[in-house]
């Protein structure tokens, strides 16, 4: 593929410090059983003008909704509801979940675009099973706050992530997991967390030796749960399952808001071993709001106990970025069980296709914006 460029195209400070963009990827179902799509080309090209992007992803069953660059959780998600309508309003069904949970291997298609044809050469049937992410970016205003930033979250990470398992089934079957989707993305290579980086020009060092070292242009070919974006001027956390609920998105984008606004500016804390963070994503991934999540000594400690700590450092940021409302929608996430909590609660109701169903139709129940009572 070429040598990777020898500098990094960065647009830090191009946009308000502490922006929030957001995209979600979706899984393309029949809107009535749930069951999934190979079907982004025909919603493409059915879709009217919508704020903001729809774009097809790498399998065909799949779209993803990317926001315009926001000041708020709230604004990004009203955003989000507006490109959820636009897809329904195609006939298309969506599902919001880290994986679809009766998809048998196999049966997504790989959508017929040259990077995507690329990413299966590179990675084979490490690709078979489609997985949807929440991906949040937070814009920065230098490079250096970005890799304060981008460290410090390192150690946050296995807590949005316990909060966001969204993905207990695949393949018709309980995986025993919260997210199936972290496992099924750990077949992926540069899939990881990147160990912590002195400086951006670190951050420049390590990317160029790994493009290299992959045979790939540049570092969005690298699917960390977190990284350094600098061609966006953000900070991206990807390690977040798709969420059904848009009231689960908007809390968990005000959390991570929040985290990346701390740690920009807060003293760096000791860096947690990468085994420790390692076994702390990978019990988040197991357990999901139920772990106990291991703290730079080692020491397990519950997610409620997390998020409450969590929150001190939020909430003393969450009135400057205007996500105070959607900050207090966490417990109650933590107390229905978390996303993968409620897809079994509904699996043992009605079994998988009733589950098929309340997904469906929990993702595309998106009420219409309100009217605006403006002066004519």
């Amino acid at each position: 593929m070429g040598a990777p460029d020898a500098t990094i195209e960065s647009a830090f400070g191009s946009h308000e410090p502490f922006s929030v963009g957001v995209e979600e990827e979706l899984f393309l179902v029949d809107p009535v059983t749930g069951r999934q799509a190979n079907a982004s080309a025909a919603v493409q090209a059915r879709l009217g003008t919508v704020a903001g992007t729809v774009e097809r992803e790498l399998h065909a069953c799949q779209v993803e909704l990317i926001t315009d660059v926001c000041t708020s959780a709230g604004e990004a998600v009203a955003m989000l509801a507006g490109l959820r309508r636009a897809v329904v309003a195609t006939g298309a069904g969506l599902l919001g979940s880290g994986t679809h949970p009766a998809a048998a291997e196999g049966e997504a298609e790989i959508t017929d675009k040259e990077r995507y044809e690329r990413i299966r050469d590179l990675l084979g049937d490490a690709v078979a099973t489609p997985v949807g992410g929440l991906h949040i970016h937070i814009g920065m205003p230098d490079p250096d706050t970005a890799i304060r930033a981008f460290n410090g979250l390192r150690r946050h990470l296995p807590l949005p992530q316990a909060l966001a398992a969204n993905s207990p089934f695949r393949h018709c079957r309980d995986t025993g997991l919260a997210s199936s989707r972290e496992v099924t993305v750990r077949g992926w290579p540069r899939s990881g967390v990147p160990r912590a980086m002195r400086d951006f020009a670190d951050f420049e060092a390590a990317t160029r030796l790994l493009a290299r070292a992959a045979d790939v242009p540049d570092y969005t070919w690298f699917w960390w749960k977190l990284r350094p974006h600098p061609r966006l001027g953000t900070v991206e956390v990807r390690a977040l399952d798709a969420q059904t609920s848009l009231h689960d998105d908007a809390s968990l984008v005000a959390l991570t808001h929040c985290l990346a606004r701390h740690e920009a500016e807060a003293e760096p804390e000791a860096d947690p071993p990468a085994e420790v963070l390692e076994e702390g994503i990978f019990r988040a991934a197991r357990f999901g709001v139920e772990a106990r999540l291991p703290d730079a000594t080692g020491s397990l400690r519950p997610v409620s106990e997390l998020l409450t700590d969590a929150l001190v450092l939020a909430r003393a940021h969450a009135r400057e970025l205007d996500c105070e409302e959607q900050l207090d929608g966490l417990p109650a996430l933590l107390a229905v069980g978390g996303g993968a909590g409620r897809q079994r609660a509904a699996y043992s109701i009605a079994g998988m296709d009733g589950l098929l169903r309340e997904l469906t139709g929990l993702t595309g129940a998106v009420p219409p914006p309100a009217p605006s009572h403006g002066r004519s």
